[in-house]
């Protein structure tokens, strides 16, 4: 706790870290709020984005960063809600760490390594400059997937919702810890010359899989509908991130290069503490020596995959080019180095310490906190521009939006397109009037054009993130434009009647032919075939967790008896 809280002091004295991601988990849990005030409990879209013409970023990114945040947002003021957040996920991080390493080592030794699992330059690296949240509470989960996954005895039910939490928290994360647990699974198969584990643990991922299923099957689904290929565009691909790289983007190799060194010091520190190890494994149980050699071919397979040469297994292995960035994988590389930390210290600390030794051994870990916080604060804070800060963006949320995603896109659409200070409705003479031209000028500011309007009354009784009606009266037959992007779960009626096939715009917007009159319009967010799936299978696997969970209970009070 005292380490966890050492290493948020920065962000309370000099203020929020605005790092590489922070606008947009900022955005994202203030529009959560929004949607909490109009009565939407689970969003799906975020109607700030896009300049207030909103895209569909909470089908794809996964719930437990945005809904977190925003439950910190509601009852914390908006700048303490980044600090409070770090705060918790390190301390989460160091008591599921504990909690792991306890399983192999003393306490003593499980509670140095867990501190130096909080304290790694690598999630400091996340929490400070990256700001990347969402990996950051991926980084809680991790050790109990080691711990769930190296375990003897069964354990499909936790384990299986390790792997749910995992894919509800990061994407990346994830795919990095299903990989990372095929990994444990195959090195426990064969040490044990048993399949039955091999089959365990694809029972306990395939429950996880269908517990999360609520948002996995959408986001999967639904990328047909959308640009995600530009996650993945030059500068975010696999093969411009390997250690030290070069690309020539000035501010792209800057964060290589720092990773890289960081990916130096923790690799050296590992083998390190590898080979103090050695000696005091081998002269131990084999669970010990379980944990030594699982966290070594973990250390091992890392280091392969962060230089070229494994281009070709990230090209071709299911999903793993979506990590983006090689050293990603220092996530999983923290948690084989502190283990293997405290492993090097079995033996070393007495069963009953005198009052100096605990006294020396307390100041030394605060001193430690005391230190990598530092060197965080100084290589890693990033300061928040005028147009960054909290004050500042929370102003411009209320106004007119930030500028989208890009990979949250709509198919065929080009969201630079999409000018700023658009009216909420406009009634103009032909489907693709009054659009911008983004190779010219990127989102410029709208100026009204008489010649493409339509004079009509316009009345808006209902504007809401996910939920809107308007009534337009216009004088002849036209099109109506909405400050909104078009996409396949907004269902629209007009006068009643349902609108299926609609026109396309460049920019993206929802064009709706109108006829000369009155024209009451209902448009609403929708759950779509692939969401009620998801629901289904989220609802079966769900009933199966109950029945492990009251057949293990019904074990164990068995077994007491």
């Amino acid at each position: 706790m005292a380490c966890a809280a050492i290493a948020v002091l920065p962000l309370a004295w000099r203020g929020t870290s605005c790092g590489h991601d922070f606008d947009f988990h900022l955005q994202s849990w203030l529009e959560v709020v929004r949607h909490w005030h109009e009565g939407i409990l689970y969003p799906h879209w975020n109607s700030s984005a896009n300049y207030g013409a909103g895209e569909p970023r909470f089908v794809f990114y996964p719930p437990a960063t945005w809904l977190l945040g925003a439950i910190f947002g509601a009852v914390l003021p908006w700048t303490w809600t980044p600090i409070a957040f770090t705060l918790l996920a390190l301390f989460a991080c160091g008591l599921t760490f504990y909690t792991m390493a306890r399983e192999w080592m003393e306490d003593d030794a499980a509670a140095v390594a867990s501190c130096i699992y909080v304290l790694n330059p690598y999630l400091l690296f996340v929490a400070y400059e990256r700001t990347a949240y969402g990996e950051l509470l991926a980084a809680i989960w991790l050790p109990l997937l080691v711990l769930y996954g190296l375990r003897k005895q069964q354990s499909v039910l936790p384990l299986s919702l390790i792997v749910a939490a995992l894919w509800l928290t990061n994407a990346p994360s994830a795919v990095m810890g299903c990989y990372l647990l095929a990994l444990i699974t195959a090195l426990t198969a064969i040490s044990e010359r048993s399949y039955a584990r091999i089959l365990q643990v694809a029972g306990a991922t395939a429950l996880g899989l269908g517990l999360a299923a609520f948002y996995i099957v959408p986001a999967a689904y639904e990328q047909r509908w959308i640009e995600i290929a530009r996650a993945i565009a030059p500068g975010m691909r696999i093969e411009d991130s390997f250690l030290f790289g070069h690309t020539g983007e000035a501010f792209h190799d800057q964060v290589l290069r720092t990773a890289s060194w960081i990916a130096v010091a923790m690799l050296v520190t590992t083998v390190t503490a590898a080979w103090r190890s050695w000696k005091h494994v081998q002269n131990h149980a084999e669970k010990q020596s379980r944990l030594w050699s699982t966290m070594v071919a973990t250390a091992v397979a890392i280091l392969l995959l962060l230089f070229p040469f494994s281009d070709f297994l990230w090209t071709h292995a299911p999903e793993l080019k979506f990590l983006q960035f090689p050293w990603r994988l220092l996530l999983a590389l923290a948690i084989a180095m502190s283990a293997l930390i405290g492993l090097a210290l079995r033996g070393s600390f007495r069963e009953a310490p005198t009052k100096k030794e605990i006294l020396v051994r307390a100041v030394s870990m605060l001193a430690f906190a005391a230190i990598m916080t530092s060197i965080a604060a100084f290589f890693f804070w990033q300061p928040c521009d005028d147009e960054d800060n909290i004050t500042a963006q929370q102003a411009t949320f209320k106004s007119d939006g930030f500028e989208g995603t890009d990979e949250y896109t709509a198919i065929s659409t080009d969201n630079g397109d999409i000018q700023q200070g658009l009216p909420l409705v406009r009634v103009l003479k032909s489907t693709d009037a009054d659009q911008a031209d983004s190779s010219v000028a990127e989102n410029p500011q709208w100026v009204q054009n008489s010649t493409d309007t339509v004079p009509a009354q316009l009345q808006i009784n209902r504007w809401q993130s996910e939920r809107k009606d308007v009534v337009i009266t216009a004088p002849v037959a036209s099109y109506a434009v909405f400050k909104l992007m078009d996409y396949p779960a907004w269902r629209i009626q007009i006068n009643g009647a349902s609108v299926g096939l609609r026109p396309h715009r460049d920019d993206g917007l929802i064009v709706l032919p109108i006829p000369a009159g009155r024209s009451v319009i209902s448009i609403r967010y929708s759950a779509t075939s692939d969401v009620e799936l998801g629901r289904s299978l989220s609802l079966l696997a769900l009933s199966i967790a109950i029945i492990l969970l009251f057949q293990t209970k019904r074990q164990q009070i068995h077994q007491v008896s």
